[in-house]
């Protein structure tokens, strides 16, 4: 097994400027039609939207294991929620000749450009986290995620169960599709008015929870709440007690806070999408891509979630989260 090396992008890409041509062929990245190569010499990037928050350290938690088990190197490359700076990580990329891309696609307009000219160049794609609608046409051999549609259905049919009347939807990237998709899904699972509220977001949580607290306040007949990051989770809790609301809260995916609030009933439930997989899996189905020829999923997105955490199960997955491996 070699060992893990994960080379930062300030290094990896400081010289890079637009991608090279020089490696193109006709291949398809998601075709049979593969180069295949020895494992130990691989190196894959994964280029997502990660605002290295407490989510994102869980996916590349999973990365970076992956990567040690599968010896193979890996470029760890966060946008920090900028489509722009994203399409650019994933020229460098291809740029740099890497092996293999795994992306995420909150803003498929924003890098489809980026992601053909990885396809011309005959580097293969998997998507992760949001995209999961979009994979295909952007040339991905398959996606690794949660349907976020069915997500939010679930959790807002737990809502309705509750005997819930007005849930407010807390969203925290602007012109993330897959946090849209969330909030819809909710509406159509709760069956009831769903309010969304766009929110600061996770690069200033002070001001979040203070608009969140404001819009309870203001509006004092929402009975629940649910949060689309367990950051902004945290700041909503806060929110509700400030606002001396009543609201239930939940919110999608966790963390160590997220758990502690489950178990002092502060949060009723979590959505788990299982995020460490989204590190992990697309760092194995490349290598064996490149190396074997596999393909997974057969057309399909493979799911990681929708799981859900509350009461009934939040001791199990405590200690994992408090290991950043949940």
């Amino acid at each position: 097994m070699k060992r893990l090396m994960i080379l930062a992008v300030a290094l990896t890409f400081a010289a890079c400027g637009n991608s090279s041509d020089d490696n193109a062929s006709n291949d398809d990245g998601g075709g049979d039609d593969v180069q295949l190569t020895q494992g130990s010499d691989l190196t894959i990037a994964m280029v997502t939207h990660s605002d290295e928050g407490s989510f994102w350290s869980v996916v590349k938690k999973g990365a970076e294991q992956a990567a040690k088990d599968e010896g193979v190197k890996l470029v760890w490359s966060p946008s920090n929620n900028d489509p722009e700076k994203e399409a650019q990580l994933i020229d460098a990329a291809i740029s740099q000749k890497v092996d293999g891309l795994a992306v995420s696609v909150p803003n498929a307009d924003a890098i489809k450009g980026a992601l053909a000219k990885a396809t011309d160049a005959g580097i293969p794609i998997i998507t992760l986290n949001s995209g999961a609608d979009q994979f295909k046409a952007l040339g991905a051999i398959t996606h690794v995620g949660q349907d976020e549609a069915i997500a939010g259905q679930a959790a807002g049919a737990r809502f309705k169960d509750q005997g819930a009347k007005k849930v407010l939807c807390i969203i925290h990237e602007q012109g993330n599709v897959g946090l849209n998709q969330r909030c819809d899904g909710v509406k159509q699972g709760f069956g009831g008015e769903v309010t969304n509220l766009q929110v600061k977001g996770t690069a200033d949580v002070a001001t979040t929870q203070t608009e969140i607290k404001s819009k309870l306040q203001a509006d004092k007949s929402f009975d629940a709440v649910i949060a689309l990051n367990p950051d902004i989770a945290n700041a909503a809790a806060t929110a509700v007690k400030g606002a001396s609301s009543e609201a239930k809260l939940a919110t999608f995916d966790l963390n160590p806070d997220v758990t502690k609030r489950i178990k002092d009933g502060s949060i009723q439930f979590a959505v788990d999408q299982q995020q460490y997989l989204q590190g992990y899996l697309p760092i194995v189905f490349l290598k064996l891509y490149k190396t074997n020829a596999n393909t997974v999923g057969g057309g399909q997105p493979v799911l990681t979630g929708p799981g859900f955490v509350d009461q009934s199960n939040v001791d199990t997955v405590e200690k994992l989260a408090g290991e950043g491996t949940r």
